[in-house]
């Protein structure tokens, strides 16, 4: 098997630079590539913990004038990631959030901050570093959608395209009048280029110049072709179904792995579960809540949005509490849910607990002492909470959109291989219907073990996933080649 390499290009890395789940895509995806013949270096932007993570980089590239000020390109062996930086201090030596203000505003120059990305994205694929020629340059969701744009419109030899979308509702849109900002051809701005309603969309530039696309679950691959999936976007997915597919994410198993993970109370296994009932206690004791053993413990580790349907389960507390069971919550987002959880939580002490913000260590206790994970998402693309969640035994309680239908075989679906629940439309009635559900099988621990047993028998791993990534890679090289 011949070996391919792959530019990868990302605004984010786990585990240096972590917002959401795209971090953990990118940051475990090159690892699992390496058994199918994939040589992968991922550029991302040198924020301080990026370029603190370096510490001694090798200096590929200097370039005096780049996008308002001198920059380098740099790169180091982390980890198992082969790192190319992109260090410019005028666009990414800002602490905190990558892409936002420290009072919650998008950073005023994000579009040029990311076309520089892409931008030297597109100079590794035309030969900027000439011991790494990629084959293929992969961007990953809207901040580096002008890459294949770059790319395709420089009318040179190329490497080829690939465009992930990790979520659809992240466009990257800014005002026309960029366009010589961002080094784009004038013609470029159209219907069938970087235009988009009056705006430029970098991940409409990405969709539209880029060989093959790709979106993170089958099921997520179809929705976006909608009117109502789509936003804005669904006609040109429509337009370019023959190269869009999707393909479901993974979570890295050696990081998620309840039989040895240091952040839990007891480490457990498929075969081993009585030792998680301490993880429970332990869970219960950290927030407060009290340590009862026979209440169905409700997880939740989310982004606080509308899209991820965190309103309607703040409508369904009144099920929660009446149904005795109890809830505790990690995460952050709009400033209206976070007052309600947490008021909720100083009215229900010992029924209900919030933590505002995010902790990687109380995620891993979340998963491993909650009996249930609830994920009741507008839309989701493809979600990784629930496959952590199948992988520690906590069972999903999920919408029946994007890749939550398809990681999850509901009870009703399967029987003996059923794996969690879940629930349609998206409202909160049959939320409070899924929770009820979910109260009557916790009441039989022999049916709620069966629904634990499949989880932690389920591969939630890269492993098949990078495979398709391997395949497409190949597919669309050879494809190329050929033109």
């Amino acid at each position: 098997m011949s070996e391919l390499r792959v530019l990868a290009v990302a605004s984010e890395i786990y585990p240096i630079v972590k917002t959401g789940g795209l971090a953990d895509v990118v940051g475990a995806l090159p690892t699992a590539l390496q058994a199918y013949g994939i040589e992968t270096r991922t550029l991302v932007p040198g924020y301080p913990d990026v370029i603190k993570a370096l510490a001694v980089a090798e200096e590929f590239l200097h370039v005096p004038e780049f996008f308002g000020g001198p920059a380098r390109l740099l790169g180091r062996v982390h980890g198992n990631l082969n790192l190319l930086v992109l260090d410019a201090p005028h666009l990414f030596a800002r602490p905190g959030n990558p892409y936002v203000t420290p009072d919650g505003k998008d950073w005023p120059d994000n579009g040029v901050r990311f076309a520089a990305l892409s931008k030297m994205a597109s100079e590794i694929g035309q030969g900027a570093i000439p011991s790494f020629v990629p084959d293929v340059v992969h961007a990953h969701d809207w901040q580096a959608g002008l890459a294949p744009a770059y790319l395709h419109l420089a009318h040179q030899r190329r490497p080829a395209t690939v465009m992930t979308v990790h979520n659809l509702a992240y466009q990257g849109k800014f005002p026309h009048h960029m366009l010589d900002v961002f080094g784009l051809p004038r013609e470029s701005f159209s219907i069938h280029g970087v235009e988009y309603y009056g705006m430029i969309s970098f991940l409409k530039a990405g969709l539209q110049f880029s060989d093959r696309i790709t979106t993170v679950s089958p099921t997520y691959a179809r929705e976006i072709q909608t009117s109502e999936g789509g936003m804005g976007l669904g006609g040109l997915l429509r337009e370019r179904s023959q190269v869009l597919s999707g393909i479901l994410n993974g979570i890295d198993i050696s990081v998620w792995n309840p039989e040895t993970d240091r952040d839990i109370a007891a480490r457990f296994s498929a075969t081993e579960l009585d030792p998680r009932a301490a993880n429970k206690l332990a869970l219960q004791r950290r927030f407060g809540l009290d340590p009862s053993p026979n209440a169905l413990l409700l997880g939740v580790v989310s982004r606080l949005s509308w899209q991820k349907g965190l309103d309607i389960l703040l409508e369904n507390l009144p099920t929660i509490l009446g149904e005795g069971m109890q809830l505790v919550l990690l995460g952050s987002g709009e400033a209206d849910l976070q007052h309600a959880y947490q008021a909720a939580a100083k009215a229900h002490p010992g029924r209900i607990a919030v933590l505002i913000g995010y902790d990687e260590a109380v995620a891993h206790l979340i998963q491993a002492g909650a009996d249930a994970l609830v994920v009741p998402s507008r839309f989701e693309p493809c979600g990784l909470t629930q496959l952590c969640a199948l992988r520690y035994g906590a069972v999903p309680i999920v919408s029946q959109v994007g890749g939550l239908s398809d990681t999850v075989i509901d009870v009703g679906e399967a029987g003996g291989a059923a794996t969690g629940l879940k629930f349609g439309p998206v409202t909160a009635d049959a939320l409070a219907g899924a929770l009820q559900r979910a109260n009557i099988l916790w009441h039989d621990q022999q049916a709620w073990r069966r629904l634990q047993y499949n989880g932690l028998s389920t591969d939630v791993s890269w492993r098949s996933r990078a495979s398709r990534y391997a395949a497409l890679y190949r597919d669309v090289v050879a494809a190329r080649r050929n033109q």
